[in-house]
């Protein structure tokens, strides 16, 4: 019977070759009708054969384009019109639906072999694309995702290329950054003057000798400035860290395959995956021992952050085989936005020999990507570059709200309808350049979703610049706790939405006490919460400077839990800092600019220092990344063993963990004991105590529901999340930890929107 149909797909459907795939649809099931772009989705209006309309329904369903993901197909039956042919017809800017704003893509094999083809017209051209790969989202202005609403407006098309877009059957259908060397982008290499030494294939060629030979190279990508170098050649490791004066964080390199990633390191099939997927995130890799790279890229870490060539810029730089691994590093000076302006590039030219830029504008910068694996439990630990700017979908009405997030590993989130969407990651708000940077791609998402914010969440901590930047906007703000913000992202990650209790393991947060929480064991859902049980507080002399300087953190605790004989621990173990030490026995003593704080990371920072790891931190989190660095190293050997803990009854309905005893016994084993035996103890009763209170927690309420979320940036640490999550699930727990967002601070403005959407809808 001939019928004709109306079909909606809503989704990411916009950007990825679908009105060209459904035409290929329409053509192998000989139906006549029209597709079409709106702010809903992709439109579909179908006429044939009752049977080949099921057809084509059922193969977008099952075998979309490898970058779409659908979200929902709706089919309604509609009059006959009797269309001749099949056309695809202009997007149309309507639709209530929250618009699907597509992600930089990776380079898509297709593409990877028409490059390197010589018969091809595109043979060695660094911005090859079509509608599987290539720039998105930096390069829209505004929406739909149209040329004339991206940077490419300014490469008018070739006649050849015309041809392709235009043509229904193409890969190149409607690829808005369609380009050849004729007409598209070309690239430049340039001095630290400025001055312009080589252009196009010339202009690579050079580059990747002068990395060989030892220089910095600033390379213009997808969505900002790298700085490269030859990951071997020690010496230009060394020369980059001091120019950029980033001492000791890990820098991520570039490897030319993955075979050639497999002689540097160990990769999982799940690992693998990540690698190799169209987002091409930095995936964080176990090295290989006695490895010929630089010792300098990851100093004092059993991992390195690895990616794999995403452009065709990148694959080119390694085509003559003369590199097989490059540092790839951002190339903003540290504490800085992404430079992503050729104008930016002021800020580089200390730190680069050399500059290879293009003329194909970025609109919106964005970072790299960075994934953690454990086994089937991947930890997104940056989401970036090829995961934004998904929405997610939420059973909780969020329309018009904004989350401003946290100070550290910022993003926001905005709020339109029944979805929410996740800005990139902007980074540490400690200036007035990263505070503008994140000003302006909040306005920017407000354009795109057209959200006129009518509330804002921002976290209860009084200093935060989320706070004074709330001030400047049109609404009325709700202000939530860091750690209830970090409960309810994980059960909204989930799709969770009953009450549940919460293992929040983190660094620093602002409690409803006025002390620093970071290590909490909480009940409740986005509605409300009840602290069950903390870690006790210890002073932090100083404050932040404390958490800049571990060891001030450690003498905190020292002088705390043994008024008798902790300043001689302390002198024992910081013999130099006898000076500060007095000073901070005083601090103490009268109570000056000394916060009480009992958090997950102040723990392991005092760990880390008592045992020697790290007494400075170079960079946020050194102290615990170090020291957790530790479990991936060796086998974990008497795994039973633990060192002693104390639960102690704090008030009548609170628990508290007492870990003094702990620390004194590692302090002893310090001056008898391998660091690698400690550390694995220390962790393996971390374990112990949190499953363990959860264990009391539950004898006292036996009433509660025995689902656990874990988050917080501690949990980063893939030991203690794997080992409490299994421990839990033994003890007949179900257990969930983050999924799509991360669980350190770059989740919080997920929870923050949920729950000042609650408590809007509760009032």
């Amino acid at each position: 019977m001939y019928k004709a149909i109306k079909v909606i797909v809503r989704g990411k459907v916009q950007g990825v070759g679908f009105r060209p795939f459904v035409y290929s649809l329409s053509k192998k099931y000989q139906l006549s009708g029209t597709v079409q772009n709106n702010l809903d989705g992709v439109i579909i209006l179908a006429e044939g054969e009752e049977g080949q309309l099921g057809n084509m329904v059922d193969e977008i369903k099952r075998h979309p384009p490898i970058l779409a993901k659908i979200n929902e197909i709706t089919t309604h039956p509609i009059p006959l019109t009797h269309h001749k042919g099949f056309t695809i017809i202009p997007s149309r800017v309507n639709g209530r639906a929250v618009p699907w704003i597509p992600a930089d893509a990776g380079i898509c094999d297709q593409c990877l072999e028409e490059m390197n083809d010589p018969c091809n017209r595109r043979y060695h051209y660094p911005f090859i694309n079509c509608t599987q790969c290539g720039p998105r989202y930096t390069i829209i202005n505004r929406l739909p995702y149209d040329r004339p609403h991206t940077t490419m407006k300014d490469f008018p098309m070739c006649h050849d290329c015309r041809v392709e877009y235009e043509d229904p059957l193409n890969r190149r259908h409607h690829a808005q950054p369609i380009c050849c060397p004729e007409c598209g982008p070309t690239v430049t290499l340039h001095n630290q003057s400025g001055e312009s030494l080589a252009e196009n294939q010339t202009a690579i060629t050079r580059t990747f000798e002068l990395i060989k030979q030892g220089y910095i190279v600033a390379i213009k990508g997808i969505g900002g400035f790298h700085l490269a170098c030859d990951a071997y050649q020690e010496r230009a490791v060394d020369r980059l860290r001091i120019r950029k004066r980033r001492p000791q964080k890990p820098l991520a390199v570039m490897v030319k395959s993955l075979e050639a990633a497999r002689d540097l390191c160990h990769i999982s099939s799940s690992e693998e995956d990540f690698l190799m997927s169209p987002e091409k995130p930095i995936v964080i890799l176990k090295k290989r021992r006695g490895g010929a790279l630089s010792q300098n890229i990851s100093p004092g870490l059993s991992t390195i952050g690895v990616m794999l060539p995403y452009t065709p810029l990148h694959h080119l730089l390694f085509k003559e085989n003369k590199l097989d691994c490059i540092v790839m590093t951002s190339a903003n000076p540290s504490g800085l936005p992404i430079l992503y302006k050729d104008e930016d590039l002021k800020h580089v030219q200390n730190i680069c020999d050399y500059t290879l830029t293009h003329n194909r504008r970025i609109d919106f910068p964005i970072d790299d990507s960075v994934v953690q694996c454990d086994e089937e439990h991947p930890v997104l630990v940056r989401r970036a570059r090829g995961y934004v700017p998904e929405p997610l979908k939420t059973a909780t009405g969020v329309d018009r709200m904004i989350a401003l997030g946290g100070n550290q590993k910022n993003t926001f989130s905005v709020g339109k309808g029944d979805t929410i969407v996740m800005g990139p990651h902007v980074g540490d708000l400690e200036n007035e350049e990263m505070i503008a940077s994140f000003e302006s791609q909040l306005r920017h998402y407000k354009e795109y979703l057209g959200v006129n914010e009518v509330s804002m969440a921002v976290d209860m901590h009084p200093l935060y610049a989320s706070t004074s930047i709330a001030k400047k906007l049109k609404g009325k703000t709700i202000t939530v706790q860091h750690h209830h913000a970090h409960h309810v992202s994980c059960l909204e990650d989930n799709g969770l939405t009953e009450p549940c209790a919460g293992i929040i393991l983190d660094g620093t947060g602002y409690g409803e006490d006025g002390n620093i929480w970071g290590f909490e064991f909480l009940y409740g859902d986005a509605q409300s919460f009840e602290r069950l049980a903390h870690l006790t507080y210890t002073p932090l002399p100083g404050g932040e400077k404390a958490v800049k300087e571990p060891w001030r953190n450690a003498v905190g605790m020292l002088l705390h839990y043994w008024p008798e004989n902790g300043k001689e621990l302390c002198l024992k173990l910081f013999p130099e800092k006898a000076k500060e030490i007095n000073v901070m026995e005083q601090m103490i003593a009268h109570g000056i600019n000394t916060p009480m704080a009992g958090t997950c990371g102040r723990l392991f920072d005092a760990i880390s220092a008592i045992l020697g790891i790290c007494t400075v931190s170079t960079y946020e989190g050194e102290a615990a990344v170090k020291l957790s660095d530790y479990m991936s190293r060796t086998q974990l050997e008497n795994a039973g063993e633990t060192y002693p803990y104390h639960i102690n009854k704090s008030t009548p309905n609170q628990l508290q963990l007492d870990l003094s005893p702990r620390i004194y016994e590692i302090i002893q084993d310090k001056w008898q004991k391998p660091i690698e035996e400690i550390a694995q103890k220390f962790h393996v009763t971390l374990v112990s105590c949190c499953i363990q209170m959860v264990l009391e927690l539950f004898r006292n309420r036996p009433e509660y529901n025995r689902t656990v979320v874990l988050s917080g940036g501690s949990f980063q640490n893939i030991f203690l999340a794997r080992e409490i999550r299994e421990g839990l699930k033994k003890e007949g727990f179900n257990v969930y930890t983050h999924r799509h967002v991360p669980c350190h601070d770059g989740g919080l403005s997920l929870g923050q929107l949920i729950i000042a959407a609650h408590r809007l809808e509760g009032r």
